[in-house]
């Protein structure tokens, strides 16, 4: 074929395939060939705990359903130690983490409505009713600047483990110990008059089993996850839990930025209360094994009277109005209306 006759054949064809090229760009989004995003993902707990089993479990089902255009990959160790992780996944150390508030004290004070004591009795229901507070109230003061809150989330019911002696009453815990993590447990800990040191829940263990401490604030969830049946010899169960511990799961920023839009909309349906549910229900399993366990080792259980709860909550009740004052100073609106739709939530959820 001659060169001009060619080039004529050639044209023409172009001009018969250019309308389809654009109706093809208009059915298939741009977003189906955007690259596969990668989140490095970090846990300063042991495979085998349920947070961080909680975080694979939510990565799964985002690989799903997205198709595995995101996905997630494991960091060999934790990017850091409990304090710094937040600053870590903000500094894009890891893309994806979770943390304890009270880990770095005073910087999350708004957090504290879900730790304040006698929230209920399972890490669900205060997780769910915690994440609509925290969209209805709290993220818009944006406490973390610089994240993308995947959600908000509490552990079970605190309650008193301890290595020496029964306790049934405040006396009794004279003398004594007890490792916390920092947060409200911290100050709960003040108020009932403990002596405390204050570490993260990793070191429980150690900490026991060297006699640096004789008991612990802690869930249930501690004793099987942690193995604390090896040292503890005595639990106290307080109806409705003396304390909670708010955690975050969050993403770095940027890391939120990469993920293609129709994605992220896929994302955001598995954020929020479905994934406080998540978390809050596989630590309600572990407070179930915790508790089994205890049983089959011997641990003997002492459920505070009457007279023991009314005790703790006259020393606790400070720390309602104390709240109130650091949200107030924050900007909160009406935080006593807040801890009562807090409340209502979880009498709700039950």
């Amino acid at each position: 074929m001659p060169r001009r006759a060619f080039r004529a054949a050639a044209l023409a064809a172009a001009s018969l395939l250019l309308p389809l090229a654009v109706l093809l760009s208009a059915v298939v989004p741009g977003d189906a060939h955007a690259q596969p995003v990668t989140l490095r993902t970090s846990s300063w707990l042991p495979p085998s705990h349920p947070l961080s089993q909680s975080q694979a479990r939510w990565c799964e089902e985002v690989e799903r359903v997205t198709d595995e255009r995101v996905h997630c990959a494991p960091l060999a160790r934790p990017v850091s130690a409990p304090p710094g992780t937040f600053d870590a996944v903000r500094d894009g150390l890891a893309d994806l983490s979770f943390s304890v508030h009270g880990y770095t004290p005073g910087r999350y004070p708004l957090a504290q409505l879900a730790e304040l004591p006698f929230s209920g009795d399972s890490a669900e229901i205060a997780s769910v009713a915690y994440q609509r507070m925290f969209e209805r109230h709290l993220a818009a003061l944006n406490e973390h600047r610089g994240l993308k809150v995947i959600a908000v989330f509490t552990h079970g019911p605190g309650q008193i483990f301890n290595a020496r002696r029964p306790i049934a009453s405040l006396a009794d815990t004279e003398g004594l110990k007890f490792r916390v993590d920092g947060g409200s447990v911290n100050e709960v800990g003040k108020a009932i008059g403990a002596t405390l040191v204050m570490k993260p829940s990793s070191e429980s263990l150690d900490l026991l089993a060297s006699g640096a401490v004789d008991g612990t604030l802690s869930p249930a969830e501690s004793i099987s996850s942690l193995k604390l049946e090896k040292v503890i010899r005595y639990r106290t169960s307080v109806p409705g839990g003396l304390y909670n511990t708010s955690f975050a799961f969050v993403m770095n920023q940027a890391a939120w930025e990469r993920i293609p839009k129709n994605d992220q909309a896929a994302i955001e349906r598995l954020s929020g209360e479905y994934a406080a549910m998540l978390f809050g229900r596989a630590w309600d399993q572990a407070d179930r094994r915790g508790i089994a366990l205890m049983q089959a080792t011997g641990v003997r259980t002492t459920v505070a009277g009457r007279a023991f709860v009314e005790e703790l909550r006259a020393r606790v009740a400070p720390l309602e109005q104390k709240w109130i004052a650091a949200a107030k100073a924050k900007q909160l609106p009406n935080p006593e209306q807040v801890i009562r739709e807090f409340r209502a939530e979880v009498a709700r959820l039950r």
